[in-house]
């Protein structure tokens, strides 16, 4: 596996790939890697010849009083998961090379409307910091495929969005969420979770797969399903931010012809906010 850690030694490696004709696959991560992303790198290579991953934690995407300071940082683990995947190029820049110009002049890319909703609402400005760097790693990466997590719902939907609206040559592609044997799902933030909390957390994916139940097996009515699963989170100890009913295309409100739906939640547990969905298709 070969290591740069500027621009132009990227530039330089993309370009000897490009030279070789080899289809490029890119998997941009914020490090402390895991089964997640290993399986995300997996999916890489049955689509390309030569495998990009990055490793960045990008400070655009952390609001004020978030854990971007104690957000965990691993990268002697990080190089041993890489090179098991069989990673043929990393890209691990300093924040020098991600905004060249500093603090005070910078571009962002946003998409409108979806980066407020959901997870938007309760994190301003987060959705705009991931789309202005995964847009500036297209740039320099020049990828033909990128692969992303369905975990993030949210984040892969609005990735695809921005490639669209942008015209970028890059195919998006969602990998299904890689979960613990108790069904919670795999998340770096996972090991801010204390013994009793880790013990409580599967419940988070419990209660979506109840809301399911709730809508596919009883009928109950969308609002209703999604009231109960705030109550029962509740219970359970948890803050919910929202659990939520959408369209799985565009995360817009459901109309009564929509059949492919995704249930999504966020909630704290402690100090650590837990996220996670449950995709499920109405009868006709």
């Amino acid at each position: 596996m070969i290591t740069v850690e500027t621009v132009a030694g990227l530039r330089e490696q993309i370009a000897r790939l490009r030279e070789a004709r080899k289809r490029i696959a890119f998997v941009p991560t914020m490090g402390n890697l895991h089964t997640g992303h290993v399986r995300l790198m997996q999916e890489a290579r049955q689509r390309a010849q030569a495998v990009v991953a990055s490793v960045y934690v990008n400070p655009l995407q952390f609001g004020q009083g978030e854990d971007f300071d104690s957000y965990p940082r691993t990268p002697s683990h990080d190089k041993v998961v890489l090179l098991s995947a069989g990673v043929d190029l990393l890209f691990k820049p300093a924040e020098s090379e991600m905004t060249p110009r500093g603090k005070t002049t910078r571009t962002f890319v946003e998409v409108l409307g979806l980066s407020d909703d959901l997870c938007g609402a309760f994190r301003p400005g987060h959705f705009r910091g991931v789309t202005t760097v995964v847009n500036r790693l297209f740039n320099l990466v020049t990828p033909d495929v990128a692969v992303f997590g369905k975990k993030d719902y949210q984040q892969l939907l609005l990735i695809r969005l921005m490639t669209d609206d942008l015209g970028l040559p890059v195919e998006i592609i969602g990998v299904d969420t890689v979960r613990e044997p108790d069904g919670l799902a795999l998340s770096s933030r996972n090991s801010y979770l204390s013994p009793d909390e880790r013990k409580t957390a599967p419940r988070l994916y419990e209660t979506l797969c109840r809301l399911r139940d709730r809508v596919l097996r009883e009928g109950m009515h969308l609002a209703a399903a999604e009231e109960n699963a705030v109550i029962d989170l509740q219970a359970d100890g948890f803050r919910p931010d929202y659990v939520k009913i959408r369209r799985q295309s565009d995360l817009q409100l459901p109309g009564s012809e929509d059949r492919r739906l995704v249930a999504l939640a966020a909630a704290w547990l402690g100090r650590t906010r837990l996220i996670d969905n449950v995709e499920f298709d109405l009868k006709s």
